[in-house]
Protein backbone atom coordinates (compact mmCIF):
# COMPACT_ATOMS: atom_id res chain seq x y z
CA UNK A 1 0.00 0.00 0.00
CA UNK A 2 1.56 3.36 -0.90
CA UNK A 3 2.15 5.97 1.92
CA UNK A 4 -1.14 8.71 2.74
CA UNK A 5 -0.73 12.03 1.25
CA UNK A 6 0.04 14.61 4.08
CA UNK A 7 -1.76 17.72 4.74
CA UNK A 8 1.05 19.89 3.65
CA UNK A 9 0.87 17.79 -0.13
CA UNK A 10 -2.12 18.37 -0.79
CA UNK A 11 -1.94 21.84 0.75
CA UNK A 12 0.27 22.26 -2.34
CA UNK A 13 -2.18 22.30 -5.48
CA UNK A 14 -4.21 24.59 -3.73
CA UNK A 15 -1.74 27.17 -3.54
CA UNK A 16 -0.84 26.51 -6.89
CA UNK A 17 -4.61 27.26 -7.88
CA UNK A 18 -5.10 29.71 -5.76
CA UNK A 19 -1.78 31.34 -7.26
CA UNK A 20 -3.53 30.56 -11.13
CA UNK A 21 -0.32 28.29 -11.87
CA UNK A 22 -2.64 25.09 -11.92
CA UNK A 23 -6.28 25.15 -13.08
CA UNK A 24 -8.96 24.37 -10.75
CA UNK A 25 -12.18 22.87 -12.04
CA UNK A 26 -15.35 21.33 -10.49
CA UNK A 27 -15.65 17.73 -10.46
CA UNK A 28 -18.46 15.87 -13.00
CA UNK A 29 -18.15 13.52 -9.77
CA UNK A 30 -21.37 13.99 -7.66
CA UNK A 31 -19.57 14.82 -3.63
CA UNK A 32 -22.65 14.90 -1.38
CA UNK A 33 -23.89 17.50 0.71
CA UNK A 34 -21.96 20.72 1.07
CA UNK A 35 -19.49 19.01 -0.47
CA UNK A 36 -17.42 19.58 -4.10
CA UNK A 37 -15.35 17.76 -6.15
CA UNK A 38 -12.62 19.32 -7.43
CA UNK A 39 -10.06 18.78 -10.22
CA UNK A 40 -6.38 20.32 -9.64
CA UNK A 41 -4.47 19.07 -13.10
CA UNK A 42 -4.96 15.32 -12.21
CA UNK A 43 -5.41 16.03 -8.11
CA UNK A 44 -8.90 15.39 -7.44
CA UNK A 45 -9.83 16.77 -4.20
CA UNK A 46 -13.20 16.76 -2.47
CA UNK A 47 -13.84 20.10 -0.16
CA UNK A 48 -16.01 20.86 2.19
CA UNK A 49 -17.55 24.35 0.62
CA UNK A 50 -20.73 25.65 2.10
CA UNK A 51 -21.67 29.23 2.05
CA UNK A 52 -19.26 30.65 0.50
CA UNK A 53 -16.56 29.25 2.61
CA UNK A 54 -14.12 26.49 2.64
CA UNK A 55 -14.21 24.28 5.82
CA UNK A 56 -11.22 22.00 4.98
CA UNK A 57 -10.44 19.14 2.52
CA UNK A 58 -12.26 15.71 2.89
CA UNK A 59 -10.06 13.30 0.77
CA UNK A 60 -7.42 14.05 -2.13
CA UNK A 61 -5.76 11.37 -4.32
CA UNK A 62 -2.65 12.85 -6.89
CA UNK A 63 -2.00 11.90 -9.96
CA UNK A 64 -0.22 8.62 -8.84
CA UNK A 65 -2.85 7.45 -6.97
CA UNK A 66 -1.76 7.80 -3.70
CA UNK A 67 -4.68 9.04 -1.56
CA UNK A 68 -5.52 10.84 2.35
CA UNK A 69 -8.28 11.98 4.08
CA UNK A 70 -9.99 14.41 6.70
CA UNK A 71 -9.50 11.38 9.31
CA UNK A 72 -5.84 10.82 8.70
CA UNK A 73 -4.86 14.40 8.43
CA UNK A 74 -6.68 14.97 11.84
CA UNK A 75 -4.57 12.49 13.56
CA UNK A 76 -1.57 15.18 12.93
CA UNK A 77 -4.01 18.05 14.10
CA UNK A 78 -4.02 19.67 10.57
CA UNK A 79 -5.79 19.58 7.28
CA UNK A 80 -4.67 21.28 4.27
CA UNK A 81 -7.18 24.25 3.93
CA UNK A 82 -5.52 25.16 7.27
CA UNK A 83 -2.21 25.54 6.00
CA UNK A 84 -3.05 27.94 3.17
CA UNK A 85 -2.45 31.46 3.94
CA UNK A 86 -5.67 34.15 4.47
CA UNK A 87 -5.01 35.39 1.01
CA UNK A 88 -4.92 31.89 -0.76
CA UNK A 89 -8.05 31.15 0.98
CA UNK A 90 -10.13 33.73 -0.14
CA UNK A 91 -8.97 32.59 -3.87
CA UNK A 92 -10.02 29.35 -3.31
CA UNK A 93 -13.09 30.34 -2.61
CA UNK A 94 -13.51 32.99 -5.27
CA UNK A 95 -12.67 30.02 -7.55
CA UNK A 96 -15.19 27.77 -5.95
CA UNK A 97 -17.96 30.28 -6.00
CA UNK A 98 -17.57 31.30 -10.17
CA UNK A 99 -17.62 27.51 -10.59
CA UNK A 100 -20.67 27.05 -8.41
Amino acid sequence: MPPLLTAREVCQPLRDAALGVLALRLSETPAGAGLVAVDIEGWCLVLDFEGGRLHHCESARCPDGREGALDSWQNYGTDPVSLLSTWELGQIERLLAQHG
